[in-house]
């Protein structure tokens, strides 16, 4: 299970949401189980809630994906880098054929987009 959080989904985390938890407790302690934080989503969850960045990077399950040249020219494309980010990082990759799912606790934010959405709002 390949999982990206975006920025709301991290902020949440920060927030105890019991479902973003979960999501990370198995990440670190069940196999098959990944947890992906874009890195352009983690700085605008920081400005939201700060400590948020550097809490989540400390956690061993979770993985920071950092912005490289094809994820910076999938950016210029879209309205808001975190967003974008979380996109271009839940897209189909050789490692990942089937792609990933966003967690977030906005999933109106992902109506219309090419991306699966688990939604940690409820």
């Amino acid at each position: 299970m390949h999982i990206v959080l975006d920025d709301t989904a991290m902020t949440a985390a920060g927030q105890g949401n019991i479902l973003a938890s979960r999501l990370i407790h198995r990440a670190h302690a069940e196999a098959g189980w990944f947890l992906y934080a874009p890195a352009c989503a983690l700085v605008e969850a920081d400005r939201t809630r700060p400590g948020t960045a550097g809490h989540l990077a400390a956690l061993p399950g979770i993985t920071v994906l950092d912005l490289d040249l094809s994820a910076a020219l999938a950016l210029a494309r879209q309205e808001t880098w975190a967003a974008a980010h979380s996109q271009f990082a839940a897209q189909p990759t050789p490692d990942r054929p089937d792609g990933a799912i966003i967690a977030t606790t906005a999933p109106k934010r992902w109506e219309g987009e090419p991306v699966r959405v688990l939604d940690l709002s409820t």
